[in-house]
């Protein structure tokens, strides 16, 4: 699919915004990158955003995951338990995702974001638990609310960070900032096995995908150092999250329904 030089263009400057995104909320870089990609892009094939997206933001998950480690924000036995059970979840979601009609697939997803979004503000004054740690009390869940993230993610061709965080901090009560650091490994395996699945259908865009990386890597950067800051804030990052995903949800919403109308 050959796109106009403006639309690599663009591509870019929405890949920085996405990367600062997950750079500082761990998620809502896919609920950005796919709205991003039909509207402010132009791809004119939702399935062929949902895929192109969802491998930009394995990658700038994987960046950002650097920067988060680096700070101390990752709890490893957490992030690798909850993506192994998602990755299978994903695999089962992506081909479902694949069959549904793709504008009332962004509709769902639109109303999927707005649900997430009000429960992460009823939660917003919750510390968490500093040091929180996966035990094998802890496992079943940390299990179901991973393979239940991932089937969301597979299916609406997501990194599923967004839903990633909350999930992590209700199976393991973790702060919200370990949540975000931990979650992008979970974010990077989902992506890529969305990805994958969509690109052996021939969804991806890669060109626009690469430019979209590049411009990720440098928003991801200043994202980190961000949600170091607001952390500090009690309740002040998952307020910043949860107004994000609300907007975009409403925003995505409007979009569809005039579409299918």
């Amino acid at each position: 699919m050959l796109l106009e030089p403006l639309q690599y263009l663009l591509g870019a400057l929405s890949g920085s915004l996405v990367g600062f995104t997950l750079g500082l909320f761990g998620g809502g870089g896919s609920i950005l990158a796919v709205p991003l990609m039909v509207y402010v892009v132009g791809v004119p094939v939702a399935h062929v955003a949902i895929g192109t997206s969802a491998f930009a933001v394995a990658a700038n998950a994987a960046t950002n995951l650097v920067t988060h480690a680096r700070r101390g924000n990752v709890i490893w036995r957490c992030a690798l338990m909850y993506t192994l059970a998602g990755i299978a979840g994903a695999m089962l979601g992506s081909t479902l995702g694949k069959a549904m009609d793709g504008e009332k697939l962004l509709f769902l997803f639109a109303l999927l974001m707005a649900v997430v979004g009000i429960l992460m503000f009823r939660g917003r004054g919750n510390p968490g638990t500093p040091g929180a740690t996966c035990n094998r009390e802890k496992a079943p869940k940390v299990f179901s609310y991973g393979a239940v993230t991932g089937a969301f993610s597979g299916f609406f061709g997501i990194g599923g960070g967004f839903l990633i965080v909350p999930g992590l901090v209700a199976s393991t009560g973790m702060p919200i900032l370990n949540a975000i650091g931990s979650s992008l490994v979970a974010v990077t395996a989902f992506g890529l096995t969305t990805a994958l699945s969509y690109a052996f259908s021939g969804l991806v865009d890669w060109p626009l995908a690469a430019v979209f990386i590049g411009g990720g890597m440098a928003g991801g950067l200043l994202g980190a150092r961000v949600a170091g800051h607001l952390a500090r804030q009690k309740g002040m990052l998952d307020t910043a999250f949860a107004a994000l995903i609300i907007i975009v949800a409403i925003y995505m919403a409007v979009r569809t329904v005039a579409a299918l109308s």
